[in-house]
């Protein structure tokens, strides 16, 4: 049976929690950038110790927080207002394209808010010695030697990465949840409780992370590299994305996919299952599926 929620639905309370939701979803500590995930805990364990593989938890932590907080809040509010910009009836006609609307437009706003903290992981994670030991001492290195601009060089490349990966996520998982209560489950998802409801967001969130995982690689792949380049001496070419990819040739782009499509998948369908777990804590409706009850009054997905 449906429960009646003490936030009403599309209120200031309701964006506002599903912004905590997101930060709780993202603010966990991701796995570092190398080959993959158990070369690089044995390169680190190697030149450092144990304590070495903990190497970039401050800026990770807040670094994916306020993307959290970016990418479901405002994922939320740009479903609403797109929704509500073209109608109910051509919002549930062409709900796929109004996902990927939103969710672009939410990343957009979320990847300014983590790429600082992304520039500084990046640096810290992957250099031997580390880059710096605290994010604090590591944001004042960035800024002393390179200024804001230290920050924000991989933006663009971020965005590429991060946009379409997005856009993947949280349309697949839409389609996908709807899918599963439609073709594999019985009944429609109102008459399932919310602990079968969270069962399905989880697996739904991981077939959405193996969709992730392929269409971000390379870009991820770029990222890092591009993170990770010194600052060029006066009157010496700097070394662009486009140089990087040229060295790195189609096959360098797509190293370590494998154990990504893994990683992303579990990760993903963690993060569906946090943030509805916080969204059933606060009495709301879970994520996802085009079954909407009259007493969620939400708009057809």
């Amino acid at each position: 049976m449906p429960e009646t929620s003490s936030i009403p639905l599309y209120s200031r309370d309701y964006f506002l929690a599903c912004t905590v939701g997101g930060v709780l979803a993202c603010g966990y500590v991701q796995p570092g950038l190398y080959k993959g995930v158990f070369d690089g805990w044995k390169t680190i364990v190697k030149a450092e110790g144990f304590r070495g593989v903990f190497t970039g938890i401050g800026p990770t932590a807040i670094g994916y927080s306020l993307q959290g907080a970016g990418k479901y809040g405002f994922y939320e509010v740009f479903k609403y207002k797109y929704s509500n910009l073209v109608g109910d009836e051509i919002a549930h006609k062409h709900r796929t394209f109004v996902y990927l609307a939103a969710s672009a437009s939410a990343e957009l706003i979320a990847d300014v808010l983590l790429c600082p903290m992304e520039a500084l992981k990046v640096r810290m994670q992957t250099s031997i010695p580390p880059f710096a030991k605290t994010t604090g001492e590591g944001f004042k290195k960035i800024m002393a030697t390179e200024g804001i601009n230290g920050f924000y060089k991989g933006l663009v490349p971020l965005w590429c990465r991060q946009v379409p990966y997005t856009m993947v996520k949280f349309a697949s998982f839409e389609k996908t949840v709807e899918m599963l209560y439609k073709t594999f489950l019985t009944k429609p998802k109102h008459e399932y409780n919310k602990t079968q409801q969270l069962g399905v967001s989880f697996a739904g969130g991981y077939i959405a992370g193996v969709f992730c995982a392929i269409v971000s690689h390379p870009a991820d792949v770029l990222v890092s590299k591009l993170n990770n380049l010194d600052k060029a001496e006066p009157g010496k070419h700097q070394t662009t994305a486009m140089d990087v990819v040229k060295k790195l040739g189609f096959r360098g782009l797509w190293t370590g996919l494998g154990p990504r499509i893994i990683m992303i998948g579990t990760l993903t369908g963690l993060q569906w299952l946090f943030y509805d777990t916080f969204k059933v804590a606060v009495g709301l409706p879970t994520s996802g599926s085009a079954d909407p009850t009259p007493e969620d009054k939400v708009i057809k997905a």
